[in-house]
C-alpha cells in the first residue's frame, strides 16, 4: 500500500493516508473565541477528509487539545453541533500549551477512507 500526502510541505503534511486510514495534522481555527477557531478548524477538517475521499461520518478518533479547561462547555456546544451523531468517534479531549497564544483549539483526527 503507498502512502499519500496532501498539502505536504517541509515540516508536515496536513494530511497522511496509508492502508484505509487518513491521519490529519493538529486543526486550529481562525477568530477570537473558542466557538469561532471550532467552528473553522472543524471547516477545514472536513475540507481535508473529503480531499482524502472520507467525511466526517468516518472519524474513528479525535483528539482535541484545550488552551484552557474552562473553554470546554464552549468547544463542546461546537462540536456537539458538528459531529455526525449516528456515527460519533472514539473522542479525547486536554488541556494543553498550543502553538502560539492566539490558538485556543486543536482538532487532531484520524478517519477510515473509502
Amino acid at each position: 500500500m503507498g502512502i499519500t500526502r496532501i498539502e505536504p510541505g517541509s515540516r508536515m503534511s496536513q494530511a497522511v493516508i496509508h492502508n484505509g486510514t487518513v491521519y490529519l495534522a493538529g486543526q486550529v481555527g481562525h477568530g477570537t473565541t473558542v466557538t469561532e477557531q471550532s467552528k473553522d478548524a472543524l471547516v477545514q477538517v472536513e475540507q481535508l477528509l473529503a480531499e482524502a475521499g472520507s467525511d466526517k461520518s468516518k472519524i474513528l478518533s479525535t483528539t482535541i487539545w484545550l488552551a484552557s479547561m474552562n473553554d470546554f462547555a464552549e468547544m463542546n456546544a461546537v462540536w456537539d453541533a458538528w459531529v455526525d451523531p449516528k456515527a460519533p468517534p472514539a473522542r479525547a479531549c486536554g488541556e494543553a500549551r498550543l502553538a502560539t497564544p492566539d490558538y485556543l483549539v486543536e482538532f487532531m483526527i484520524i478517519a477510515a477512507v473509502d
